[in-house]
């Protein structure tokens, strides 16, 4: 509903611009130009409330990547391959490693994290510690009843992904892909649906531990 709400306050806001564009020059403005008379709305149509800021919104709009993934999916057209490449290296060097090589945490923490989907709201407080809210797009154990479909099930994801020795070179690669992959998935695909944990700040890197430990211990509900 509030999706609904939001989205008609939108239209409304670009259609009145549009409008009055329309009647000062007599013709209808460029694609530029209802660019600018979108965020023109959209300034004058909200405002700050709590921890979100309307700067900040409007700044992930603007955001290359995010307008870029948006106009292949309005156009029905693949990113240009060299474009899409640029902006996954882009991405890959946001991804911060960890420090003292330990990527795995406590498991149980991980599966809280999975299940919380709270945070980043304006009800929230800045130093609040935010979810993950994995099960909203993946399967991630059998006992969860209620899952997205929009991610790949991570079910049984240590067997699957071949992790057996962490000590194993493969093993290794595929436990530093996986950290990266939470970290910033847009490093490994630019439009992918997965929100950049990491480089955004949404995780901090314990928690990423925890969420990692969820999917790779074998004592864990997702490896049984």
């Amino acid at each position: 509903m509030k999706k609904t709400l939001f989205a008609l306050a939108l239209m409304a806001g670009i259609a009145a611009a549009t409008s009055v564009h329309a009647a000062d020059n007599g013709s209808l403005p460029s694609a530029e130009e209802l660019d600018r008379l979108t965020m023109e709305a959209n300034r004058n149509s909200f405002h700050d409330k709590g921890i979100i800021k309307v700067d900040d919104v409007l700044a992930s709009i603007n955001d290359p990547l995010m307008r870029a993934c948006a106009d292949a999916k309005i156009y029905d057209q693949p990113m240009d391959p060299e474009t899409q490449r640029k902006f996954e290296q882009e991405n890959m060097a946001t991804i911060q490693w960890p420090e003292d090589g330990n990527y795995l945490g406590d498991w149980e923490a991980g599966e809280k994290l999975a299940q919380s989907g709270r945070g980043g709201t304006w009800r929230d407080k800045a130093e609040d510690p935010a979810g993950g809210n994995c099960y909203n797009c993946h399967k991630i154990s059998p006992e969860e009843l209620s899952f997205g479909t929009i991610g790949l099930s991570l079910y049984n994801y240590r067997k699957l992904r071949g992790v057996t020795d962490l000590d194993d070179p493969k093993s290794a690669e595929m436990i530093k892909y996986t950290w990266g992959k939470i970290y910033n998935a847009k490093a490994y695909n630019a439009c992918s649906n997965m929100p950049r944990f990491g480089s955004h700040g949404i995780l901090t890197q314990d928690q990423i531990r925890d969420l990692m430990a969820l999917l790779l211990d074998p004592d864990s509900p997702v490896n049984k």
